[in-house]
């Protein structure tokens, strides 16, 4: 039996991003039982797979490299409220939260997202290939921005302590989201064709279809934005539950935020892990980086303003375990990316890089 489509989507496509916000508007299941945490995983992996076949809907509409923005945009800007009204809410112990929340981040997509991708990749197609020029650039910009805004901090003198004073700050903020602005430029208007995937011998153009109607394409957008809505508030539903786990496994508090990472960043890992899949390793690169500038790009600025208006320091710089293990990142980063091809090899030491963040954030 067919099913029922709407928008010339599948209905169930549409039906699990609403359930999920009904689900959060409800208030159902406060007390945590486990009832409900069972229900919010489900309904939380359900509304994952929806928001990433939605995401792809729309880059099948509108093309490279422009699609890969949709998602890694999408789930920033919700990312961005969501850090800033538990920064409001937290007091004091929300002073590291855009901290700790941009470092997993940058860690989970770098290491993990890049590793799985590649290794899949490479495991599938032996030898999987890139536009070196492209990463490259991403890579670079990702470099300042993460130096800029959770490193330096450690280090300047105005004020004490990991943090920026106010001017500092100010013109912190604005240096990424130029950064950023001017990298989002470069990629979908000036070098465009350095972010485009490379054209394989074997591909058919007939197996990608039809491009979808517009009418569908702005329907996907709709509802990949409802259903990310969902991810990130089921996300922190079930933060409580999270942070209970840590408590009775004796792990820093630092590990609940690195498992809300990992749940919010899901949409955005399938779909780059189905454009590996597929030999489309430039996709997936596209989406990997383009999402951790985002991140920086756009939720540094949004939380140094917030910071400022209300009159809230900010901590900013890394302790030293976690400068080295960026640097570390951002290096093997670099060897990877100015090859412009990959195999097992490299999947593999991202994904140990990967393994070591997780391992220290339980056993600092």
């Amino acid at each position: 039996m067919r099913l029922p489509r709407f928008f010339n989507l599948p209905a169930i496509t549409l039906v699990v991003p609403l359930a999920a916000c009904g689900l959060l508007l409800s208030g159902i299941g406060e007390g945590g039982g486990t009832l409900f945490l069972l229900l919010t995983t489900l309904v939380l992996i359900g509304t994952v797979l929806v928001a990433v076949f939605h995401a792809e809907v729309i880059a099948h509409r509108i093309g490279e490299p422009l699609g890969t923005l949709v998602l890694a945009l999408a789930v920033t800007v919700i990312e961005v409220s969501l850090i800033v009204s538990m920064m409001l809410s937290g007091g004091d112990e929300a002073r590291s939260l855009a901290r700790d929340t941009v470092f997993a981040t940058v860690m989970i997509i770098c290491n993990g997202v890049v590793g799985i991708c590649l290794l899949s990749g490479s495991i599938r197609h032996r030898i999987v290939s890139y536009r070196a020029e492209g990463s490259s650039s991403a890579l670079s910009v990702l470099a300042a921005l993460t130096t800029l805004t959770l490193i330096l901090p450690q280090f300047t003198t105005t004020t004490v302590g990991p943090s920026y004073s106010t001017s500092q700050l100010a013109f912190a903020s604005l240096m990424s989201l130029i950064l950023y602005l001017v990298f989002v430029f470069v990629q979908t208007v000036r070098h465009k064709d350095h972010f485009l995937p490379i054209a394989l011998a074997n591909d058919d153009p007939e197996t990608h279809g039809e491009a979808p109607a517009l009418s569908t394409a702005w329907a996907s957008f709709a509802f990949l934005f409802l259903a990310l809505i969902g991810v990130v508030g089921l996300a922190k539903k079930l933060s409580p539950a999270i942070k209970s786990g840590v408590d009775h496994i004796g792990a820093p508090q630092a590990v609940i935020g690195v498992a809300i990472a990992l749940l919010v960043l899901l949409p955005e890992t399938l779909a780059a892990l189905n454009a590996a899949r597929r030999n489309q390793i430039q996709t997936s690169l596209n989406l990997a980086l383009g999402s951790a500038l985002a991140t920086i790009g756009l939720t540094i600025p949004a939380v140094g303003a917030v910071a400022i208006a209300m009159g809230i320091t900010l901590d900013l710089g890394l302790p030293a375990k976690e400068i080295v293990l960026l640097a570390l990142t951002l290096m093997v980063s670099a060897i990877t990316v100015i090859g412009g091809q990959a195999t097992i090899m490299q999947g593999t030491v991202h994904l140990v890089l990967f393994a070591v963040f997780l391992f220290l954030a339980v056993v600092p």
